[in-house]
């Protein structure tokens, strides 16, 4: 089902909520997805494996998909996209869910982790790394993204025509993928275009390439999160290559590491079932869990 949650006045987002298929379905499991991009880009595939255990929630940030573009008008910072997570959950009558972070969203996550740890019942967080420190002096050494996917970045806003936007973003998910899995451009043009058909306009999203950071300086307070948190190593992320991954498990209260072999920055169709199954191995444990 999809609808319109509104998260204040003026801001509307697009919501998809996606009824579990199982016959034991456990609490519900929102995504949420990383920065100028549309909840589409969780592949159906995905979304698929894990609604057969849980009902699944996905939606568009600001600026993204068919949600509500403010910020040339009512520019926000993080703590507004991690407070409409919550009002999505809000919305839809969910208390508690499990909550999946990739990328932006990984410190989306962690911040509701660390504000509103009885909205989660476990946290899934990958392609992401730990909230910074106060103090740089005293935060752990981290690699920041390759060179070369900075250069892209610099290019994120430049006009382009339709073909030239899409194959802009091809370059960027080839980039973003690495080489440690296959990467297939009509597996990304297909899903690129679906994205802008639901759009409705092919222009970049830059919004949150821009917006205020200012509350995220919290990573020694994740030493006292004690919702269970998985977070999942792609070794060959540019963006937040490793050690990012291990570091922020290490950080957590209740972190634990897995590692998928070849994973970049990018759900292509090759990482698809490992990642489904690492998310269901965190959700379904906190399950088995004796009360």
């Amino acid at each position: 089902m999809e609808r319109f949650v509104d998260v204040e006045p003026g801001v509307r987002l697009w919501v998809e909520d996606i009824e579990p298929t199982g016959p034991h379905p456990g609490e519900p499991l929102l995504l949420v997805m990383g920065a100028n991009s549309s909840g589409l880009v969780w592949p159906d595939a995905l979304v698929a494996q894990l609604a057969e255990h849980h009902r699944v929630i996905r939606y568009d940030h600001r600026d993204t998909g068919r949600s509500t573009a403010t910020f040339e008008d009512d520019p926000y910072g993080i703590g507004d996209l991690a407070d409409d997570a919550l009002a999505v959950l809000d919305a839809l009558d969910v208390p508690r869910a499990h909550v999946v972070g990739m990328s932006m969203g990984g410190y989306l996550v962690q911040l509701i982790l660390l504000d509103h740890p009885d909205r989660i019942a476990t946290a899934t967080l990958f392609c992401t790394g730990p909230l910074p420190f106060p103090d740089p002096t005293t935060a752990p050494a981290l690699p920041g993204p390759e060179e070369a996917l900075l250069r892209l970045w610099a290019e994120m806003d430049d006009p382009r025509d339709l073909e030239g936007e899409i194959a802009w973003r091809l370059e960027h998910w080839r980039m973003l993928n690495g080489s440690g899995t296959l990467f297939d451009p009509a597996e990304f043009r297909a899903l690129e275009e679906r994205v802008i058909a639901h759009t409705g306009r092919h222009e970049p999203v830059v919004a949150h390439a821009r917006m205020d950071t200012d509350g995220m300086e919290r990573g020694p307070e994740l030493a006292g999160v004690t919702v269970p948190t998985l977070v999942i190593e792609a070794p060959e992320d540019p963006a937040f290559p490793p050690p990012n991954a291990s570091v922020l498990a290490r950080s957590i209260g209740q972190g634990r590491l897995v590692r998928i072999p070849g994973m970049g920055h990018a759900i292509n169709r090759t990482v698809i079932s490992p990642l489904a199954a690492a998310i269901l191995s965190q959700t379904t444990r906190a399950a088995a869990a004796p009360a």
